[in-house]
């Protein structure tokens, strides 16, 4: 579906209409409170975001059970205590202008037990690279209550006021553990083929559509590759079975939308154009990974998809989306100064998680060591 990036655009299958076409993607910060509740500086940075004019605002990953928690200062929906402030993040977003959604997940196998005092629990057992130690295997009765805390979690995000929610099945946490055929080598129903492997999906989906609203937004975050086991071909195969799920958006998360798929280098076809020629016009997408400015962006709505997801450039550029057609608009890249990133409106704490991503911060890490 071609269209400039800047045009209002509505979610077909909705009625529900979006500003423009662009998406502050999910992003960890760090910046939530203990016990899983906005903390002032989390709400005015993704309010600032909305001001900045962005169409759709997607929070953090957010756990749904004490249980998922992957790393400090993790914003939670796994509690009633945690709605009086969902619902002031919810009220600010829309006040300008914005719809949102709340990215929930669970981190599965990279849940540790120093967070959440029990161990890890996966699709299978498994033992990766970087965890404390080796997970255990989800009994059946404990994959369907895994399920349901996800719904409860959306019902708690609908009751806050949200536009919906954004299922996190991508970045190797627990559902992205399930697709997988390598962390996933259950023999039952929730293993084996693709129908299987993505089963947990499937119910986690259907606990959300029985306990939220017709009107509602359900989108999946998906890795179309991952070194769990995911791969391209299934992937492809896996959103057009979510059609039929109920399932109002697809989000790849593609990292470089201007590439191809790494496991499948004879096809030079995007990602992303990939999923729109196997979709059709059945389901509106977005597309996130590596967009800096304007041209990016159009080339990714040229490409298919139906909304643009960014994330590096919002945090340096707070009105990004509105600027982005700009005459002459380049916005810097990085290195950014401390200040500069205070001056966007990040937290002390966002700008020392972001002094460990390779470049970004001038006085942060500068190597791969």
């Amino acid at each position: 579906m071609a269209g400039s990036v800047s045009t209002e655009w509505t979610i077909s299958g909705t009625g529900i209409s979006v500003r423009n076409r662009t998406v502050l993607a999910a992003m960890t910060n760090k910046q939530s409170e203990e016990d899983g509740t906005l903390s002032d500086a989390e709400i005015n940075w993704l309010h600032g975001r909305a001001e900045g004019g962005f169409g759709i605002i997607t929070t953090a990953a957010s756990h749904v059970h004490p249980s998922g928690k992957s790393w400090e200062g993790e914003m939670g929906v796994w509690g009633d205590h945690q709605i009086p402030r969902l619902k002031e993040l919810a009220s600010g977003i829309r006040e300008r202008g914005a719809l949102s959604l709340v990215q929930i997940f669970h981190g599965g196998l990279r849940a540790p037990r120093t967070l959440t005092g029990e161990q890890p629990v996966s699709a299978s057992s498994n033992y990766e690279k970087g965890v404390e130690e080796e997970c255990r295997g989800l009994s059946d009765s404990e994959i369907h209550e895994l399920a349901a805390s996800f719904g409860e979690a959306a019902e708690r995000c609908e009751k806050a006021g949200f536009d919906g929610i954004e299922v996190h099945g991508a970045h190797g946490y627990l559902i992205c553990q399930f697709l997988g055929t390598r962390t996933n080598r259950r023999e039952d129903r929730w293993g084996g083929d693709l129908r299987g492997r993505s089963l947990f999906l499937r119910e986690v989906l259907r606990e959300i559509r029985s306990r939220t609203s017709e009107s509602f937004l359900v989108c999946v975050r998906i890795s179309p590759e991952h070194d769990v086991g995911v791969t391209m071909s299934e992937s492809l195969e896996l959103s057009t079975m979510m059609v039929d799920w109920d399932v109002d958006m697809i989000h790849i998360s593609c990292w470089d939308a201007f590439t191809g798929a790494q496991g499948e280098p004879d096809d030079s076809r995007t990602i992303t154009r990939r999923f729109r020629e196997e979709l059709g016009e059945e389901v509106p997408l977005i597309s996130t990974g590596s967009v800096w400015d304007g041209s990016d962006a159009q080339f990714v709505i040229d490409e298919g998809a139906d909304l643009v997801g960014v994330a590096r450039v919002a945090i340096a550029h707070s009105h990004w989306a509105s600027e982005i057609e700009g005459d002459g608009f380049a916005p810097e890249r990085p290195p950014f100064t401390p200040e500069h990133l205070i001056n966007q409106g990040l937290s002390p704490t966002f700008v020392d998680y972001m002094r460990r991503w390779k470049g970004f911060v001038t006085d942060g890490r500068i190597s791969q060591k």
